[in-house]
Formats: C-alpha cells, structure tokens, sequence
C-alpha cells in the first residue's frame, strides 16, 4: 500500500514506509516464459485526455469510454493508492503497475466510462513546492476528488445519476468520503473499494513497516539493534501524532524512521489516521451499493483488515481475487523467480466481480 520515499518529492507526501519496502514492493515472485509484457485486459474503448483545476492546481487525467455504446452511460472516477502515484497507478518504485490503466479498461468492457487523473505530485512536469512554504496542505487531496468528481460527471457521455467510485488502497479512504467531498452537488455515488485499508492509518504502516523491517532483519539485509531501534522510534512517533504532539518532540534517534515519520509528512499523516475505516464505512448513506474486491495474495492489505472494514458494512457484497496481489497482478509462489509487474496478467477474477456488482448497483 504504501512506497518508499525515494525523490525529493516524497518527502512532503503521503506517508511512506522507507527504502526497505522496496524489498516488498518492487519486485514479485511469479515468472513467465519470456520477458513479453502481460497483454492488457479487455479491447480499450476511447479516450481523450482532459484538464481541469483541482486544489488550486490544474489537474491532468484521461477519459475514457466504451466504442460503439449508443446513449449516456455509467461513470466511474477511479482514485489511485498512497505516494505520488500517476493516473494509470504508477509511481517511481513500480512504474509498470497500471492499476488504474487496468480497472478502466475492464470498466470499458463493461459499458462503463471512466476518468483517472495525475495525484497532486505525480505528473510528469510537476514542480516541487518551496520547503520554506511549509508542507502541503493534505486538503489538496480531497479537492481533487471532488473537482475529478465534477469533471466526470460534466461529461456528455456519462448519465450523473449512475456514478461509481473506484478507490484503490489509500484511495478507498477517499471513496468513503466521497459524498462529503461532492456535497449535495451530485447524488451519492456507488463505491468499489479495491484493496482497501481496514484500520488507521498509522496502525497500518506500523504493521507494514514491522513485517518488512523483521523480513529484513531475517534476512540479514539489517542488524537487530537497527530494526529494534526503527520500530521503536516509529511507536513513538505514531503516539507523539496522536498526542497531537510534534514529531520533535518524539526524539527520534533514527531521524524520519526511513522517510515516514518526517516533519514534511506531519501534517498528512495526523489527517490521514483521523479517520477510522470502519467509522466511515458506518457513516455512509444509507443504501450506497459497496463492492470490496481483495487479492489473495496482498501483501500489504491484509484478511484480517479487509475483515474488520467489512464489519461497518451492512449490506457490501465482497469478492476475494484468488492468487491476485495488491495490485490485482497474478501472483503465483516461485522462489528465487522475480519479475517486473507489467509481465503479470491482470487478476481475471476482477472483471466478473465488477460486472455482477455493477448490473445491480443502481
């Protein structure tokens, strides 16, 4: 779920679990016959980019709609995961990912537009903010999803009464704020919750971060003393932000805790852990079709979190991807065998989920 801080760039971003979940997240253990590129699912449809302003930032995305479907359609906005990731799902650790790229052309085949759009840090040209300026105001976020929301939904094609929002890992937590940040400007929307995160922010990171770090230290690729010390120093931060106190006064002997817990990052991660999953999944209203899709083999979302989101969920249809990963690649147990992400099928198992959720959702 969450990538490394590896550019300048990532040090005033999202929270982020340093430079050893590169030994997680870069790399996966399935090999395929030849180094060929996996073939992407379903026939593409159309698109065409468009611009708009989000955040006090123009914003670039891609549209997309189906060829030769008569008519308005469904819509769907799809939010990508945590870090500077761009509008396919790609970031500086896993380039090929194409999540986002992915689900939109399945949702094609299904008759369904879509919209995904460059996050606040990720596009191609994207200027880093001054430091002196101070660090970035976590809203950004959220204004971007409701201006994505609008931009949307101004389209010809797509028929505003049947919206659908995609949230994918971090994006799920602004999937289930997705009708606070529209407002009444729009009817709620579906929700598809793909990976989603179902504790607090920081509890999640602590969890990865602890897995990875002790992984590592099995490993012998970090001392003992080292990883005891990292996982110390990064408790001691999560309660400094719950305190509501600074991360100076935390006293970290492992400055920054490998690039999470940095003054830059401060302010997002106390917005971030505010808000419980389950609390959201509970406050939603009443009637929200939900789909919560899950891969098998995620490494970073685990069973027993998608579990505990499930229980503010009354009524959510949930579909676990057998040997599908955290981003709905085939995953397939080789030891030794590593692979890039864009020589791995996408999870066949996502587009029947989607298809069978999306014919009753309004």
């Amino acid at each position: 779920m969450f990538t490394p801080a590896s550019s300048p760039v990532a040090l005033w971003r999202t929270a982020l679990v340093g430079a050893l979940s590169a030994l997680l997240l870069s790399t996966s253990a399935c090999a395929p016959a030849d180094d060929r590129d996996a073939e992407a699912p379903g026939v593409g449809g159309l698109e065409r980019e468009v611009t708009f302003e989000g955040g006090g930032h123009e914003v670039s995305g891609t549209f997309r709609i189906p060829e030769g479907t008569p008519g308005t359609m469904p819509g769907a906005l799809i939010i990508s995961g945590s870090g500077p990731t761009d509008r396919d799902g790609n970031s500086v650790l896993r380039p090929g990912a194409d999540t986002n790229l992915n689900l939109s052309r399945v949702l094609a085949d299904l008759g369904v537009a879509s919209l995904r759009y460059d996050k606040y840090g990720s596009s191609p040209d994207f200027e880093a903010p001054d430091p002196e300026e101070g660090p970035v105001d976590p809203l950004v976020f959220d204004e971007q999803v409701a201006a994505a929301y609008e931009e949307l939904v101004a389209q010809p094609e797509v028929d505003p009464e049947r919206v659908v929002v995609v949230g994918h890992s971090e994006g799920a937590l602004y999937a289930l704020r997705a009708h606070e940040l529209i407002g009444e400007r729009s009817s709620s929307p579906a929700l598809v919750l793909a990976a989603p995160p179902g504790t607090r922010y920081l509890d999640l990171i602590d969890r990865q971060l602890t897995e990875q770090i002790r992984r590592a230290e099995a490993m012998g690729q970090i001392r003992g003393g080292l990883a005891t010390s990292v996982l110390s120093d990064s408790r001691a931060a999560r309660a400094a932000i719950r305190a509501g106190r600074s991360l100076e006064s935390a006293d970290l002997v492992d400055v920054g805790v490998f690039g999470v817990y940095t003054g830059a990052n401060e302010d997002f991660l106390a917005y971030m852990d505010s808000f419980d999953p389950v609390n959201l999944a509970e406050d939603l209203p009443e009637g929200t079709p939900v789909l919560v899709l899950w891969g098998e083999e995620d490494a970073q979302v685990s069973r027993e979190g998608v579990d505990r989101l499930m229980t503010g969920l009354d009524d959510a249809e949930r579909v676990d991807v057998p040997d599908a990963d955290h981003i709905f690649r085939r995953y397939e147990d080789e030891p030794g065998a590593t692979v890039l992400d864009a020589q791995r099928p996408f999870a066949t198992g996502v587009a029947p989920a989607l298809e069978g959720f999306l014919d009753t959702a309004w």
